[in-house]
């Protein structure tokens, strides 16, 4: 009897086994492979079966099965997304869970107190109305003002569901927001949910794989790649600030989580509720057409307002070798005498982004890709946030001896210099990824700030994603910037959700808090609307120039990089690949073009844009395409279905 087996690898195809025992599509098996054994799943009898070659047996079947419904999906996601089906597998198996270890414990559950929430009236029939789909495929948008209680409704979503002994996945745009998760959920349910993410052990992997699969766990909290878990009794999926462009995978296997999840729902036929303040211009649409139900909660929880909001334009104001101006210290010493506290919000790591020596003009660049390196003064080293190349600024110069730099530009190293020295008596914290890589440092400082021991934090764009902290009352954007840089069609949406988020972290348990926008374009229309709160209008106006454009969502695109260290043949590369992909009929193909960010980790950058029709699927025909090239093994080409930005 022979067998297909799939494995976790760069195969775009099972291979041929013999088989002693009968085996049922989705059975795990063990296959000798190479040199050693490995984990592969029985898949569907669709392939060809190779000739005059002496096939393998198949060494040993486990007590795993994959469901049909998961194997569907995981073609349809390899298809779409034009990765080789065996690297979708590994997403789904992992590629070393040791499934024959058979000592391992069962994953435990510890209870925790459980304290008493009460939902009002709005978040009452805000559940009503989720609940009108529980036993089909649905997309429903949970819409909320921030601070609104949006959380609370879905935990009860959630608590109903697994009561009927069904299981849900809540997704979160980020892994730094499952410990304030976490401990949100243990107050509401009693115990602990289990969390997936990349930083968790791969013991700890193999028992929540285990008792995702055996039904077990009931409620898995999980960054993108907890999507393809294979669930045994999967009820519900939760995408919550489903906005949020955390969700594109933009290495390996590029995706993007949240509409493989609405893909997953559908495969599954389960609802799937998608969860945000402001909508992504996707979601957005969708609603306008009627294809997602969509419920609202206007009043934050509690009837708090929103912050009150204060424009300082900077062309008007003597900044005196800071970047923090003196009418913004004034407003912000009001809130620290009160016991309040105050969030320096500047969207760049480390401490200046541009490195220029005043005696040679020399700008300290990556050796390995065409950016500018940031100075850390944590590391004492210029750093690249692409490659992650340090190098010291000892450097030589021109004229004499070594450079004498100037630091252009402020990151929040250097806001937290100027808010010591301005506020020497408080404890300020930066937040920010740099500064969050043990988890014992996050545990402490998200502790510190819910105790109000911090006065001053200072933070990236990640602090905009969920955070509760409660005495946070004033918000100074240190930099309000509403221009995008060129290749980033989602310049607009993105300001309009990030901008929207932000605010919402002041003022969740106050009646007096402020938002101080520090800009040198006060008159922009998006901040000003912002400010009015009218994100929905800017929504509108954004999804009508998309539609004049032809850009998503009212047409497709796919981008194509082709990559090589050298860089005549990376452009070469990308004009053979056009005049192909030109057969197709109904395709616009755009380029080829330097990327933007021309050089990344030493190889050279050219772009392809693909545009066809909304309602078309061209990926077969461009994957037929992409197998039939030969193209130089000097060229690496990288697939980007939906791309976010052009880099």
């Amino acid at each position: 009897m022979k067998a297909q087996v799939l494995l976790p690898k760069i195969f775009n195809f099972p291979f041929t086994y013999n088989s002693n025992s009968k085996n049922e599509l989705g059975n795990l098996v063990e296959v000798p492979f190479g040199s050693k054994n490995e984990i592969g799943v029985i898949w569907k009898n669709n392939f060809s079966e190779p000739k005059n070659i002496k096939l393998k047996n198949i060494a040993k079947k486990t007590q795993y099965k994959l469901d049909k419904k998961l194997i569907n999906f995981i073609e349809w996601f390899s298809s779409y997304n034009i990765v080789p089906i065996g690297l979708v597998l590994k997403m789904v198996i992992g590629g070393s869970l040791k499934f024959s270890k058979i000592n391992d414990k069962k994953i435990k559950i510890k209870k925790t107190k459980t304290k008493n929430f009460q939902l009002n009236t709005e978040q009452l029939n805000a559940l009503k109305f989720l609940e009108k789909v529980d036993d089909k495929f649905d997309v429903s948008v949970l819409q909320g003002t921030t601070g609104s209680g949006k959380t609370l409704v879905y935990f009860e979503r959630i608590k109903k569901i697994i009561n009927k002994d069904r299981q849900v996945l809540v997704l979160l745009p980020e892994i730094f927001l499952t410990n304030d998760f976490k401990s949100r959920f243990e107050d509401y349910f009693g115990f602990e949910p289990a969390i997936w993410h990349s930083k968790i052990t791969p013991k700890q992997k193999r028992l929540i794989w285990k008792g995702i699969i055996s039904n077990e766990i009931k409620i898995l909290i999980g960054a993108r790649s907890a999507l393809l878990l294979p669930f045994k009794k999967l009820g519900l999926i939760v995408v919550d600030e489903e906005h949020d462009v955390s969700y594109k995978q933009d290495e390996g296997v590029i995706y993007n989580a949240r509409d493989m999840a609405i893909s997953r729902a559908n495969f599954e036929n389960i609802p799937i509720h998608l969860v945000t303040s402001v909508p992504s211009i996707e979601t957005y649409n969708n609603i306008c057409k009627k294809k997602y139900r969509n419920v609202k909660i206007i009043n934050r929880f509690e009837n708090y307002p929103l912050p009150k909001t204060k424009i300082i334009n900077l062309n008007l104001k003597k900044l005196k070798k800071r970047f923090i101006a003196t009418e913004t210290v004034e407003l912000v010493r009001k809130f620290l005498d009160k016991g309040d506290q105050v969030l320096f919000f500047i969207n760049r790591r480390g401490f200046a982004p541009y490195l220029i020596c005043k005696k040679c003009g020399y700008k300290i660049v990556c050796s390995n890709c065409s950016l500018y390196l940031t100075y850390h003064k944590l590391k004492k080293k210029a750093v690249c946030h692409h490659c992650s190349f340090e190098k010291e600024i000892m450097t030589k110069c021109k004229s004499e001896n070594y450079c004498d730099f100037i630091m252009y530009g402020p990151g929040v190293e250097k806001i937290f210099d100027e808010t010591k020295e301005i506020f020497p008596d408080k404890k300020i914290n930066i937040f920010s990824s740099d500064y969050l890589t043990k988890k014992e440092s996050t545990k402490e400082l998200f502790k510190n700030i819910k105790e109000n021991k911090v006065n001053v934090l200072i933070g990236t764009q990640m602090i905009s994603k969920g955070f509760n902290f409660p005495k946070l009352n004033c918000i100074v954007v240190i930099d309000a910037d509403f221009s995008g840089r060129g290749y980033d069609l989602r310049a607009t949406e993105k300001n309009i959700q990030l901008y929207h988020q932000l605010s919402g972290r002041a003022g969740r348990f106050s009646s007096e808090s402020l938002i101080i926008y520090q800009t040198l374009t006060p008159q922009n229309r998006t901040l000003n609307e912002l400010i009015e709160n009218r994100s929905e209008e800017l929504l509108r106006s954004e999804l009508l120039s998309r539609e004049r454009n032809q850009l998503p969502p009212f047409t497709r695109l796919i981008g194509i990089i082709i990559s090589s260290r050298d860089r005549s043949l990376s452009l070469q590369g990308a004009r053979e690949i056009k005049v192909k992909l030109k057969q197709i009929n109904n395709l616009e193909v755009l380029g080829p073009v330097d990327s933007p960010l021309l050089k990344i980790k030493k190889n050279f950058r050219s772009r392809l844009l693909i545009r066809f029709n909304n309602q078309t699927l061209m990926q077969k025909k461009i994957t037929n395409v992409l197998n039939g090239l030969k193209i130089s093994s000097k060229i690496k080409l990288t697939v980007d279905v939906d791309p976010i930005n052009f880099t």
